[in-house]
């Protein structure tokens, strides 16, 4: 893979001293089949007292499922259900805080999140605004969280997104689709165990790990590309090839993309996303489309920025006998588009990354909207 001159992800302080990016990582993680029964000595620790609770945000998917069983919730620990049928959203965090709030006198012991990528940043959104005030959606963008969040926890049923990793939590908004990017977002504990990604449908276990296998080739072909994401993002890299390219047995898929997911969610920690991703927030801002479909729906079409990455993509969406919807944008009227456009040229970041500060000369309206009319 060809990649282009690189710039080390550095900030400049007034008198021109070169300061590298001091990012977080999860501190403790714990992987392994079967790892999710220790849930519950790794919450008492942390427990406060009696009164102050553990909420379990879990996907709705699994209502009535033997993981809920599983769940250990003590004392006045609640489970709440939360739906993933839409993408995650800052009216949805404001209204779980305020049920949460109302619902006991103090603060909560912990978030625990208990899903796909939605569940993630739903619980590392709740767990900020759990101590920050107003709504979620003043919080959307870089490093405006002032407080930290409380105790939170990561567990995926779902690999590809790198939300249990990442230092963001992507929300739709009433104005922009956006991460709440900080400091106080990562996990302060992740669970990955891989046979809770049994039973996921073979085309959600493929957008989601082309979530992956996208955030490498951004990665790796960005202008912010240094040697600690490149490290990441090429092993993740191949670990996708391997899992959608080689017919490993099940077991060791879900193995090898739930490692594929953290060193994808890595890579991106300390560089960052691309065209496909600032596109795909567009797309999901008009229409709704989940972001993993939506990066697959962009990333098809763009040759001119990734041609080896779309090359491959396109191998292994046919191996795996992926049919991508079509049509979706066909009726759109001109100020939808613009909608769309304008949403994705307001992450910068991403297109610094992709294409440099000069960004704007190579990317126009009208180059953005010949791409989604193909969608």
């Amino acid at each position: 893979m060809e990649l282009k001159d690189k710039s080390e992800p550095r900030i400049v302080s007034s008198s021109q001293e070169v300061k590298y990016r001091n990012f977080p990582m999860v501190p403790r993680v714990v992987f392994g089949r079967g790892s999710f029964d220790q849930l519950g000595e790794i919450l008492m620790p942390k427990r406060k007292n009696s009164d102050s609770p553990f909420i379990f945000l879990v996907d709705d998917v699994f209502v009535g499922s033997e993981l809920v069983k599983r769940i250990p919730a003590i004392f006045c620990d609640q489970i709440i259900f939360v739906s993933t049928d839409e993408e995650p959203k800052t009216n949805q965090v404001d209204a779980l805080v305020l049920k949460i709030q109302g619902d006991f006198e103090e603060l909560p012991s912990g978030i625990v999140g208990i899903g796909g990528g939605s569940v993630m940043d739903l619980a590392k959104a709740v767990a900020i605004m759990m101590n920050n005030e107003g709504s979620s959606c003043i919080y959307q963008g870089w490093d405006l969280v002032k407080k930290p969040s409380v105790y939170h926890v990561g567990i995926p049923t779902i690999s590809g997104t790198g939300a249990e990793v990442s230092r963001t939590t992507v929300l739709l908004g009433p104005e922009k689709k956006l991460g709440i990017n900080s400091d106080h977002t990562p996990f302060d504990q992740v669970i990955l165990d891989p046979d809770l990604t049994k039973g996921v449908s073979k085309e959600q276990w493929f957008y989601t790990g082309m979530d992956c296998y996208i955030h490498c080739i951004e990665s790796l072909n960005g202008t912010f590309l240094n040697a600690f994401s490149q490290s990441y993002g090429e092993k993740a890299f191949e670990l996708c090839k391997e899992v959608f390219l080689n017919g490993l047995t099940p077991c060791e898929s879900r193995d090898k993309l739930m490692m594929a997911s953290w060193h994808g969610g890595m890579s991106i920690a300390y560089s960052q996303v691309g065209v496909a991703h600032a596109m795909s927030y567009g797309l999901s801002y008009l229409l709704g489309i989940k972001h993993g479909l939506g990066n697959c729906l962009v990333f098809q079409h763009l040759e001119e920025f990734y041609p080896e990455g779309v090359a491959l993509f396109k191998i292994m969406r046919d191996k795996q006998e992926i049919e991508l919807p079509v049509g979706l944008c066909a009726n759109l009227s001109d100020d939808e588009f613009n909608t769309m456009i304008s949403v994705s040229m307001g992450m910068t970041p991403l297109w610094e990354n992709a294409l440099g500060h000069h960004w704007k000369q190579i990317v126009t309206p009208a180059k953005l909207k010949s791409i989604y009319q193909k969608i």
